[in-house]
């Protein structure tokens, strides 16, 4: 656990089960609402000003959604939760940004919580945002903590009455907004994948340490994702086996598909990190590649001036009686000598393919 998330966490320590406290990113806007309110002919979707204004929609016979921007005002979740008759626990969680995915059945209603994972367009990194479903007979209340979602294509499915949407209940409706959360996860996967293709052209051309640094962020990012990602398969294991009545057997069906597209983004996980794991084995491999042809590029050299500086110490000395230092033809005979085991010595190496 992070320090900032155990200085959130301490703000609860002593306090009772259901006190009211937001656990998360501090924020002064206003909380957004809005509602789609539909049946198999009509669509009714608007802003609500205030938040009594979502009070009819509880016993309305239509099914209604309703989608809250903003978690950190906890007086509007406490409104809400008593009108719509939410556990305290219920609404505690619902504040409490660091949980991992869970579902609980109070009999009337279904309280479900998962991550939803958001590109940001503007630094290209992944923010996880929880996401809360109150799941009733009639109605599905989804709790975000800011505003941008994952919900464009459900909402135009909403107002386009395409497919089976608006036909079915809340529980449909819910899988809906669940379903296109786990789609998401391979929008996010497929840019994990682009960085680790970028990544694998670096490391076999030009192995820098911001590559190792790239692979160790990729990885803690993935191993993160999956920690969301199994706790959610088991939420709709759950979801698909539960004896509750919200749940109606015709949504079971596409239940069991959410479940198989789960177990596709797990296997893509654990692929990946495979993948990652390999790539930092090969920046290692690289590195020492390249540092060995440093070395042997140093010990050629070596190995061509030790003859050099031998000769050039032997005449370096200065002993008196030195026969050749009076000879006439010392000098160029010391430098022709001194040039043949250079070229002899690069023919050798050559000859061994060492350069």
């Amino acid at each position: 656990m992070s320090k900032k998330r155990q200085k959130r966490a301490h703000k609860k320590a002593g306090l009772s089960p259901g006190t009211l406290i937001y656990l998360g990113e501090q924020r002064t806007e206003s909380v957004e609402i809005s509602v789609f309110d539909f049946d198999k002919e009509n669509l009714d979707m608007r802003q609500l000003a205030t938040v009594e204004d979502c009070y009819p929609y509880r016993d309305s016979p239509t099914v209604s959604w309703i989608n809250l921007n903003g978690i950190h005002d906890t007086s509007i979740i406490e409104s809400i939760g008593s009108h719509f008759k939410l556990h305290p626990l219920v609404m505690e969680d619902i504040l409490n940004t660091t949980h991992r995915p869970k579902i609980d059945d109070y009999n009337d209603y279904l309280f479900l919580v998962l991550k939803m994972a958001v590109l940001d367009e503007s630094s290209k990194n992944v923010r996880y945002e929880q996401l809360s479903l109150v799941i009733g007979s009639n109605f599905v209340i989804s709790f975000q903590e800011v505003p941008g979602d994952v919900f464009k294509l459900v909402r135009e499915r909403l107002k386009n009455a395409k497919g089976r949407i608006r036909k079915l209940g809340s529980d449909y409706l819910a899988y809906a907004l669940v379903d296109a959360v786990v789609d998401h996860y391979f929008v996010v996967l497929e840019r994990f994948e682009d960085r680790i293709d970028a990544l694998d052209d670096n490391i076999l051309q030009n192995p820098k340490p911001k590559t190792l640094k790239e692979i160790h962020f990729l990885k803690r990012e993935i191993m993160g994702m999956r920690k969301i990602v199994v706790p959610l398969r088991e939420v709709v294991s759950s979801l698909r086996k539960t004896d509750s009545s919200i749940v109606q057997e015709q949504t079971v069906l596409f239940l069991h598909d959410l479940n198989d597209h789960l177990l596709q983004v797990i296997d893509a996980l654990e692929g990946t990190r495979d993948s990652l794991s390999n790539m930092a084995d090969l920046y290692m491999s690289a590195v020492s590649n390249k540092m060995n042809e440093v070395m042997k590029t140093l010990t050629i050299i070596a190995s061509i001036f030790i003859p050099l500086t031998f000769i050039a110490g032997i005449y370096g000395m200065n002993f008196e009686h030195m026969p050749e230092l009076k000879w006439q033809f010392g000098y160029p005979l010391v430098w022709i000598v001194m040039l043949s085991v250079c070229i002899g010595l690069i023919a050798f190496f050559r000859r061994k393919r060492w350069f």
